[in-house]
């Protein structure tokens, strides 16, 4: 199957935010138990510094106390970024054992020149029709469903997309951006964790946390990856 496309086509990896809980007040919140967690007014307008001193010092425990939630369709190689991120971090994937993969989905690299990129779409297509082909095939040669699913997946290249549940603690989520929010991270999961930061940052709960770590300026503006 030739697909013609441009680089706005949907051969992408996604981000989906499906939820999130807390936010600056209750980081600030958190860090007060130790005195009083009474919010007057004057405290509120200590948030600010409060989160700055607690991540310029090392007192991150309090950022645990939030959660995030997305919906993450994404490259093998990408996937695997995600996964290693253990520690505060929920992850559920797509099966390629259990379920038998029929939405055809991959993801084609944009940096590459019209050439090598039809290049590789032709190698993805025929690649995804030996799948189903020997997935079939099998079945009916009597292999069970169950391992001629899990055999029939060899097939499949690391440009394959699979969908993974992802939920951070905001701490955990800190950490994933210095690692893979970086000019040094691979492109595809550096642009997977600027999809984040800025859903994040949208739901407007997170400013001055997000600042306290150095991902937006005193203005809100999300920096750049360094």
């Amino acid at each position: 199957m030739t697909r013609i496309f441009d680089k706005k086509d949907d051969c992408n990896n996604t981000v989906e935010l499906l939820g999130f809980y807390g936010g600056d007040e209750s980081h600030a919140l958190s860090a007060w138990t130790s005195t009083s967690r009474d919010l007057t007014i004057e405290k509120k307008d200590r948030i600010p510094s409060l989160l700055k001193m607690l991540a310029e010092n090392g007192h991150e425990t309090p950022f645990e106390k939030s959660s995030i939630h997305f919906l993450v369709t994404t490259d093998v190689a990408t996937h695997i970024h995600i996964i290693k991120h253990r520690i505060g971090v929920s992850v559920n994937a797509e099966s390629a054992r259990y379920k038998e993969l029929k939405d055809d989905k991959y993801y084609v690299p944009f940096d590459w020149d019209d050439d090598e990129r039809q290049r590789y779409i032709d190698f993805m297509e025929t690649a995804l029709l030996k799948y189903h082909d020997t997935l079939a095939r099998l079945i009916e040669k009597g292999v069970s469903r169950k391992r001629a699913k899990e055999t029939a997946r060899y097939y499949l290249p690391y440009g394959n997309q699979l969908t993974a549940d992802v939920m951070f603690n905001f701490r955990s989520f800190v950490h994933f951006l210095k690692l893979r929010y970086s000019s040094h991270a691979q492109k595809e999961v550096c642009n997977v964790a600027e999809q984040m930061l800025r859903m994040v940052k949208n739901t407007g709960l997170f400013d001055e946390s997000l600042k306290s770590f150095g991902y937006c300026d005193v203005e809100g503006r999300i920096l750049p990856p360094v």
